[in-house]
């Protein structure tokens, strides 16, 4: 049975993942299905490894890197004032991090917490290319500078 990560990085190598905002050097940055907070992206390792531990010193460390790159572009796409990252491989064991910006817009109650907790996942708005297509036009913008800088 093949699983979620290991099917969109195989519709993203032949351009059919709605999803990609831009391949990256370890993987390929998605947008979130759900957008329980506006930005949520993922970066889905390629090749596809278990975990960050079978890898070797470089590619742990682009991986490592591409991760906080597109943090870096959150930072300066959205109004977030803070990245959560998370890697945790329990329902899709393949290596894969969820990017989650964080707002002061958020309420008091929420901003301070787990988003995984606080935030109802399964009723969140879900992607739309027409309303998140600017955001990730955006980001590609950002992230293509920066792979020349």
């Amino acid at each position: 049975m093949v699983n979620l990560i290991v099917e969109r990085v195989e519709a993203a190598r032949r351009g059919e993942n709605q999803f990609v905002i831009c391949r990256m050097k370890s993987g390929w940055l998605v947008i979130g299905d759900v957008q329980p907070l506006p930005g949520y992206c993922v970066l889905l390792a390629d090749p596809v490894v278990e975990s960050i531990n079978v890898m070797d010193r470089a590619q742990r460390s682009q991986y490592s890197l591409d991760v906080i790159l597109a943090g870096d572009a959150l930072l300066a796409v959205t109004d977030a004032y803070r990245i959560n990252y998370e890697t945790l491989g329990n329902s899709e064991p393949e290596l894969h991090t969820h990017i989650i910006p964080r707002y002061r817009s958020e309420p008091d109650e929420k901003r301070g917490r787990v988003a995984w907790i606080v935030y109802d996942w399964t009723t969140a708005r879900r992607f739309d290319p027409v309303q998140d297509g600017p955001f990730v036009e955006r980001m590609r913008a950002y992230l293509s500078l920066a792979a020349v800088a």
